[in-house]
């Protein structure tokens, strides 16, 4: 957290690195799937980097609106090198939705409001998301 930057927009910030880095990988994992051959998990990919696209979004303007400068994605991320199965693009998608849930866990931890709720919602995604990609459920997503 910069000096002056309040522990909502520090928050929200990490949320958007995260979001940065999801919409990167999501990216990656829709080049190795094919609709053809892997509907339902080529779905479940284009489905999440759309939602985190769409947060993205709404995070880069919510930080604005809140007065300050919305950190940058980064120029690339890690990537798991072996993607060459299903189980593999599955196995990277679940460790992007578990990385965001903690994430949206702390921000709600720091955030009121709409942008609480907003939050919240996110995570429930996230969590739903998790399930998809062969997670297990929990308690407590994201903590």
């Amino acid at each position: 957290m910069s000096s002056g930057e309040s522990p909502t927009v520090a928050a929200l910030q990490d949320v958007l690195a995260g979001e940065h880095a999801a919409v990167y990988v999501y990216g990656v994992l829709g080049a190795q799937t094919s609709r053809s051959r892997q509907r339902t998990l080529y779905e479940d990919v284009i489905g999440a980097f759309l939602a985190h696209r769409q947060r993205r979004d709404r995070l880069t303007a919510t930080i604005t609106r809140l007065g300050d400068q919305p950190v940058a994605a980064d120029p690339a991320y890690d990537v798991p090198a072996d993607l060459s199965t299903s189980t593999h693009v599955e196995a990277a998608a679940l460790h992007v939705e578990r990385g965001c849930a903690k994430a949206y866990a702390y921000a709600i931890a720091n955030t009121t409001g709409a942008d609480r709720r907003w939050l919240t919602d996110a995570l429930l995604d996230a969590a739903t998301r998790e399930i998809a990609f062969r997670g297990s459920p929990q308690d407590f997503p994201g903590i």
